[in-house]
């Protein structure tokens, strides 16, 4: 279909009129997107077309087992990885700490741990516990307060013989910042450490390669890309069987499955395929693959376009601090700032109530991050997280919003 805003909106049920209230303005993607009517489609066309768990020989049941299947090779070619190295689970945090148990008997009492302070803690906490469970040493690559970007400059420092994992964002989940993983990478591969990425805020944003960027791991979240609460893990073939897993005595010892403890969540899958359906619908080329990388390229250029509209705005205006990486930086369309003096929470429950606008506010898990920059005591960031079916006219409208704001209040 053509790329629109309008035309995106009309697949959303949660974006159009409502008899009983004026349509919410969701400026919180990054919290989670709405979900497309294909996902839809996909969770009640499992719900109702008969449900049923998986190596049955009845048709409900192998029908399941496709679905399954289906599930990862739609990520397969969403993320450009192998079926085979798809995982899901119940939330990316989940998976992790998962994860994170099963590499104890690859981590030695003095081994090194590298993580961020740019991180969401879902990709600091399971290694940090890793680490103490095996007498590990933790190192934070450092956040420049100024610039919002990763300090690089001493990574040979951070990252050395002794280094076993890194684990980093791939797009900060507040400030936007996506930092350079490729040089990360490239410094834990030189030393034989695993490579741990998390990419839950960054697949809604623009395209991802794992093949092409040679991780071990990698996290992502439907709910983040217009499909249901369902966690999805990456897992390099070669990682993965050797992986050991805490499981049932009859489970399968092979990958994926090896990973998915207990039943999976079907609806869940089907609905994922849902979401894959829609970006799809978005691109173009001869196949899946292409028109979802061609979609995700679309994407990034209109959410860009509109993130550097609204960065400019609230560089211009008096009362505001603006959390965000310097011109040149790839960002993603998340927006983070303060207001002098006000309580953070108290701006976010007036443009709900004045403006029908879902904007969030807080620390988002980031707390590293904000306790280093001090933002706590007024109650956190405001963040404004763009998605694709969010118009021009809703920017406008919140600018119009925000002036009136800072009228009332200063």
């Amino acid at each position: 279909m053509p790329f629109s805003s309008e035309s995106i909106r009309a697949c959303f049920p949660a974006l159009q009129e409502r008899a009983d209230h004026k349509p919410f303005i969701f400026f919180d993607g990054p919290g989670g997107t709405q979900m497309a009517q294909q996902t839809i489609d996909g969770l009640l066309g499992y719900i109702t077309g008969g449900m049923a768990n998986l190596h049955g020989t009845f048709a409900t049941s192998r029908a399941t087992d496709e679905l399954l299947e289906a599930g990862r090779r739609g990520m397969a070619d969403f993320l450009n990885c192998q079926p085979q190295e798809v995982a899901f689970g119940q939330n990316m945090t989940s998976l992790a700490f998962t994860i994170a148990r099963s590499l104890g008997s690859f981590i030695q009492a003095g081994d090194e741990i590298v993580v961020t302070e740019l991180d969401h803690r879902a990709n600091v906490d399971p290694w940090v516990t890793l680490a103490q469970d095996r007498g590990a040493v933790v190192k934070f690559i450092p956040v420049n307060p100024e610039t919002y970007t990763l300090e690089l400059d001493h990574l040979d420092e951070l990252i050395t013989a002794k280094t076993k994992l890194v684990a980093v964002t791939m797009s900060s989940n507040v400030v936007g910042t996506v930092p350079p993983v490729e040089q990360i990478i490239q410094r834990a591969k030189a030393v034989g450490a695993l490579m741990v990425l998390d990419a839950v805020h960054a697949t809604p944003h623009y395209p991802i390669d794992f093949q092409k960027l040679g991780a071990d791991v990698l996290f992502c979240s439907a709910y983040k890309f217009f499909g249901p609460h369902l966690g999805i893990a990456v897992v390099s073939a070669g990682l993965f069987e050797k992986l050991p897993v805490y499981k049932l005595a009859p489970a399968p010892t092979y990958i994926p499955d090896k990973l998915e403890t207990g039943t999976q969540n079907h609806e869940g899958i089907a609905g994922l395929l849902g979401a894959l359906a829609f970006i799809e619908s978005l691109g173009e080329g001869n196949t899946r693959q292409e028109r979802l990388r061609t979609a995700m390229q679309t994407v990034e250029e209109q959410e860009q376009r509109q993130a550097q509209e609204l960065e400019a705005f609230l560089q211009t205006l008096p009362h505001v601090r603006l959390y965000r990486a310097p011109a040149g930086t790839r960002k993603t369309p998340t927006v983070a700032f303060t207001l002098e003096g006000v309580n953070s929470r108290e701006v976010c429950a007036w443009f709900f109530e004045n403006y029908n606008m879902n904007i969030a506010d807080g620390h988002f898990y980031a707390s590293t991050l904000a306790e280093k920059l001090g933002i706590m005591a007024q109650g956190g960031w405001i963040r404004l997280g763009l998605a694709p079916y969010n118009t021009d006219q809703e920017i406008e409208l919140f600018k119009t919003a925000l002036l009136a704001f800072i009228k009332r209040s200063y």
